[in-house]
């Protein structure tokens, strides 16, 4: 049986407690003879910068460039707020995904019909919703330069954060994202705003002939803002939604909202195929962020943890049926009525983060019987 190599970077505050639920799946994993799997852990986010004085040290890197795929937790928390700017917890992770070249995005959204009354909006907008954001994750105004605050002479300061798109970089996010919806439903929908930035009418002019490569796929142009308003009032429209670094931040946090809670929600992060190989570096995560108000209390959602796991058997280890399993039960452990916090409904009893991985574990044997 192959052996899996898999970097574990829980992070800071409720990371280290999702990723020790996925700690605990992937030891179900081995002792079942289902998957084999070699763990490493490293430190990232707040937690290196305590221990090393950066969000990432070079080993950890490297560890993560010998991975078959990294699951990562989240950064960040109140306690760095005074770090030095390109020390700040959340550079470990943009590190990670810039010199791993984690360039796609996918961040799927999928509200499980015992969910749909934890959503923001009514059942039948969001019962039965399926899609997926693919997100632009290395290019945009997050990495462009110049990216600076100057003082001008009159004394008043001007900042600057340069928006940047390249055909190479627009045309490899499309094909993700036209190469997924032929798996799914067939539907892409390219969002940008062409009418006022020449980042978007580039985009567009470049998704479009992308396209001519994928006629099967149905495709649709719709502006960022007017892409926000359609998740609101029909979300159920969209199979794939392809953006920019920027918008696919914001959509993204849109679509999880649809969903019930941020705790359900997995995302991966894809690199380029390796021509030899066929394999992509990989790098998993929750959506969720490191909650640090309810950090070391059992309050947090596994969930999304441990469907970003489902998402690295699938995508990285081509364990495509037990994925398929993890995501079964996850569904079954949910329509059971079992809720952490977050999901459950007002004066509902409600389940720590450990039980609630217990709970998927269960849940899992009963499924292999």
């Amino acid at each position: 049986m192959t052996s899996h190599h898999l970097l574990l970077l829980p992070g800071d505050g409720i990371g280290p407690e999702v990723a020790g639920e996925v700690e605990k799946l992937v030891q179900w994993f081995s002792n079942r003879g289902l998957a084999r799997f070699e763990i490493e852990k490293d430190l990232v986010g707040g937690a290196a910068y305590d221990e090393h004085g950066v969000a990432l040290a070079d080993d950890a890197l490297n560890r993560a460039l010998a991975a078959d795929a990294v699951l990562f937790g989240a950064v960040g928390g109140p306690k760095w707020n005074d770090v030095p700017y390109n020390q700040r917890p959340e550079a470990g992770l943009l590190r990670l995904r810039k010199d791993l070249g984690l360039f796609a995005n996918l961040r799927p959204a999928i509200c499980y019909p015992a969910l749909a009354e934890a959503s923001a909006l009514k059942r039948e907008y969001v019962d039965g919703l399926n899609l997926v954001i693919v997100r632009e994750l290395t290019g945009g105004v997050y990495f462009g330069e110049p990216k600076e605050i100057v003082t001008l002479e009159n004394g008043e300061k001007r900042a600057v954060d340069t928006q940047i798109y390249t055909t190479h970089e627009i045309e490899r996010i499309a094909r993700v994202a036209f190469e997924l919806a032929r798996q799914r439903r067939g539907k892409v929908a390219s969002s940008e705003k062409r009418n006022v930035m020449k980042t978007g009418v580039l985009w567009h002019q470049v998704v479009n002939e992308v396209h001519k490569d994928y006629q099967d796929v149905a495709l649709e142009h719709i502006l960022a803002d007017n892409c926000g308003m359609q998740l609101v009032r029909n979300p159920k429209q969209f199979d794939v939604i392809v953006t920019d670094n920027l918008f696919g931040d914001l959509l993204s946090d849109v679509a999880a909202m649809l969903t019930g809670s941020l705790g359900m929600l997995p995302s991966a992060s894809l690199g380029a195929e390796d021509p030899a190989t066929g394999k992509r570096r990989a790098l998993y995560e929750p959506v969720h962020g490191s909650a640090p108000d309810i950090a070391g209390q059992g309050l947090a959602n596994p969930l999304a943890m441990i469907g970003s796991f489902a998402m690295a058997l699938r995508y990285s280890f081509d364990l495509g049926q037990e994925a398929d399993l993890v995501e079964k039960a996850v569904a079954n452990v949910l329509a059971a009525g079992i809720r952490t916090k977050d999901i459950a409904a007002p004066g509902a009893n409600t389940v720590s983060t450990s039980d609630m991985g217990d709970a998927v574990i269960r849940e899992l044997e009963t499924l292999i019987q």
